[in-house]
């Protein structure tokens, strides 16, 4: 990029390359701006007849070019992309939405020196309207080189981030005590309700049963029958593991056994199962506080029906320290 004094007149349609002040130091226009027609107008009125602007040379591509290329193929989902000031592009979701991440691809485009993104974290909640990335380039303009190889990083291996939409999405609860099955829903739903609610789910299907295999099959099945996105089993007792009478019942309805332990804080005790694409979840101690636990942060990609993984469960242990 390379920085000239030209003529008022010649300025229209180039970048400034400083910001220009008025007399009494308040700020006319900034540094990046596209000066326009009335811009021009504006700047002859304050008495001004030459201008600092920059120039693009061979081999460099504008920065609002930059990064609204990149915004075009770095996501997919319900969001659209919005140029902001100073060679930025901002990404917003437009319905309620699961963002989910390519942590790896993310690193290796910021390893470039031209242009930068920033996102929301991985499996987080994000609702219309809400910012859920944001591209930056260098100042002005982004090397060529530099612009196509990011570009067809992420053509060859992206998105690098997906907004997957939350539509519809139904949770089931079991509620499950050894004595009462009723004592656990009512220790639980008001806070389970408020969890919810912070997701967009006003209702949720529940069940209430001893805790003891046979009922927690038959609940489980029941529930399994609404076709929810997910089903949340809220025991009054912590497992010994998979084998322990929740456990034993996924098992015997079928359920694929995924994950037992999350490197989460509240939360270490998750019990993560399939059946067929519908994830069950326990997580003892996690309906007691509506303080962040290891549910919050696996009910948006399940909500979004997104089948969450035993490798991506063990990711959560950076940054899984909650409380």
């Amino acid at each position: 990029m390379r920085a000239q004094t030209v003529d008022i007149q010649a300025g229209m349609g180039r970048i400034l390359s400083s910001p220009i002040f008025r007399p009494g130091g308040k700020k006319l226009l900034a540094k990046g701006h596209l000066l326009r027609e009335e811009d021009i107008r504006i700047l002859q009125s304050e008495g001004l007849s030459s201008v600092w602007v920059a120039e693009l040379e061979e081999g460099e591509i504008a920065e609002d070019d930059a990064v609204c290329g990149v915004a075009g193929e770095i996501a997919c989902g319900c969001y659209e992309a919005q140029l902001a000031p100073g060679g930025r592009a901002n990404l917003v979701a437009t319905e309620n939405c699961c963002v989910l991440v390519d942590d790896d691809l993310l690193r290796q485009v910021n390893c470039t020196s031209g242009l930068v993104v920033a996102t929301s974290l991985n499996f987080s909640f994000a609702v219309p309207g809400q910012r859920i990335a944001t591209i930056k380039s260098a100042p002005f303009a982004v090397g060529r080189d530099e612009y196509d190889g990011s570009l067809n990083m992420l053509r060859e291996r992206g998105p690098l981030m997906q907004a997957r939409p939350v539509r519809q999405a139904s949770v089931a609860v079991l509620y499950c005590d050894p004595l009462n099955g009723d004592r656990a829903r009512t220790l639980f739903e008001p806070v389970l309700r408020q969890k919810l609610e912070r997701f967009g789910v006003r209702t949720h299907a529940s069940v209430a049963v001893l805790e003891n295999e046979e009922h927690i099959s038959r609940g489980l099945q029941h529930l399994l029958r609404l076709k929810p996105a997910v089903i949340l089993v809220a025991s009054t007792t912590a497992p010994a593991g998979p084998d322990d009478a929740v456990g034993l019942a996924m098992e015997k309805i079928g359920c694929q056994i995924e994950r037992f332990l999350a490197p989460v804080e509240p939360g270490n005790l998750l019990l993560m199962g399939y059946r067929d694409e519908t994830p069950v979840l326990s997580a003892p101690g996690c309906y007691r506080s509506l303080k962040l636990n290891v549910i919050d942060l696996l009910l948006p990609p399940m909500m979004a029906r997104y089948r969450v993984s035993k490798w991506e469960v063990a990711c959560l242990g950076h940054g899984g320290l909650l409380a």
